[in-house]
C-alpha cells in the first residue's frame, strides 16, 4: 500500500483539531478538498477514521489505532525532506535580550556548534512570534507558553528551559525601591504596568492579570508600549510605575529591580518551535539550555513559589 504524506498529513491534523474546518484553514486548504483526502484515505485502508455528525467529529478505533503511527511517520519523512535540502539555512531564534536566558543560551549554542548558522532578532513577545513560526518566518522564540491560546499550542513543540523569579523595575527614587525584596500586598495602592499595551506580548499580560488579582491589585491602563532599552527608559520617567518584570533582565539607567514575594511568583520560561522543526542548531540550542539549566539550577523552584495552575502543569 502506498500511503502519499499528504494524506496523512491531512489525517493527523483533523485528529488534533477534531473539526474540519479549523483542519483545513491550519493547512491552507479548501474544506471540500480536505474532505476528498480524508475520503481517499479511509478508501484506501477499507476502514472508516472519523465518527462525524453535526455537532461533533470524534476518532473510530481504527482512527485511534493510526494516529501514533502516522505521527511518527511524518517525523521520519519531515527530518529526511530536511536533511536532503540543498543548503542548510540559519536558525532564526526570537530573543528578549543578549544577557537574558535566550541571548545566553544562544551563545552557548554558538559555542559549542560553530559550523552551525544562528540569526537572532532581539524582540519582546512570544504571542507575536508564535504567529511568525506557524507562519514559516521564524524557526524558534522563548517565552511562557502555557500564556498562548490553546489552537496556538496545539501546533507548537515546547520544552521548558527555566524557572525564572518575577520581579518589578521601579525608578530608582520610588518609595517601593527601599525594599530588598518587594511583598506582593505592597503593591497595593499603586498600579503596576503589566504590559496591557504591548499586543506582542499578550501572554505576560495574562500573567500579571492573574498575578495582581491574588492581592486585587489593578494594573495600569494600556498605553502604546515603548521599544528599546532608550524608549523605555523614558516611558519610566514619564509614568513612574512599578513595571512587571523579571530578575534576570537587567535593570535600565536610573532604575532598579526588585523581586516580588508572599508568595514568591515565578515565570515558566520555554523555547518555542514547530512541530516539524529538524535542524542541527535546534539540537545545539537544547543542548546549551540543559547544560546551563544543569550547572546553574535553572529548574529549581524557590520555597513558596506561586505560578498559574496552567503553568504548573508544565512544571
Amino acid at each position: 500500500m502506498d500511503l502519499h504524506p499528504r494524506l496523512l498529513r491531512v489525517f493527523v491534523t483533523v485528529a488534533e483539531e477534531l473539526h474540519f474546518g479549523r483542519a483545513a484553514a491550519r493547512l491552507l486548504v479548501a474544506p471540500q478538498a480536505l474532505s476528498r483526502d480524508v475520503a481517499r484515505l479511509e478508501r484506501d485502508l477499507g476502514h472508516p477514521l472519523f465518527r462525524r455528525s453535526t455537532r461533533a467529529v470524534d476518532l473510530t478505533e481504527h482512527g485511534r489505532n493510526l494516529l501514533p503511527h502516522a505521527r511518527r511517520f511524518l517525523d521520519v519523512h519531515d527530518e529526511v525532506a530536511e536533511a536532503i535540502r540543498p543548503r542548510r539555512r540559519p536558525l532564526l531564534m526570537d530573543l528578549n535580550g543578549p544577557a537574558m536566558t535566550s541571548g545566553r543560551i544562544l551563545a552557548g549554542a554558538r559555542a559549542a556548534a560553530p559550523e552551525v548558522e544562528f540569526a537572532g532578532r532581539f524582540h519582546n513577545g512570544l504571542a507575536a512570534a508564535a504567529r511568525e513560526i506557524l507562519a514559516g518566518n521564524l524557526d524558534a522564540a522563548f517565552g511562557r507558553f502555557a500564556g498562548l491560546p490553546p489552537e496556538v499550542r496545539d501546533r507548537l513543540r515546547h520544552t521548558v528551559v527555566r524557572v525564572e523569579r518575577v520581579a518589578v523595575l521601579l525608578p530608582e527614587d520610588h518609595p517601593l525601591a527601599a525594599y530588598a525584596e518587594v511583598p506582593l500586598a505592597a503593591l497595593d495602592g499603586h498600579r503596576v504596568d503589566i504590559g496591557l499595551g504591548n499586543p506582542a506580548s499578550t501572554e505576560w499580560a495574562d500573567y500579571g492579570r492573574r498575578l495582581l488579582s491574588l492581592k486585587g491589585i489593578d494594573p495600569s491602563p494600556a498605553r502604546a508600549w515603548p521599544q528599546g532599552p532608550e524608549e523605555m527608559t523614558v516611558y519610566i520617567g514619564r509614568h513612574r510605575e512599578p513595571i512587571l518584570f523579571s530578575t534576570v533582565m537587567p535593570a535600565l539607567p536610573g532604575t532598579v529591580v526588585r523581586p516580588l514575594t508572599a508568595p514568591v511568583p515565578v515565570s515558566v520560561v520555554s523555547l518555542v518551535h514547530r512541530r516539524e522543526l529538524r535542524h542541527p542548531g535546534l539540537d545545539a540550542v537544547l543542548a546549551a539550555a540543559r547544560e546551563l539549566g544543569a550547572a546553574e539550577g535553572w529548574l529549581a523552584i524557590p520555597d513558596g513559589a506561586w505560578t498559574p495552575a496552567e503553568d504548573r502543569e508544565w512544571l
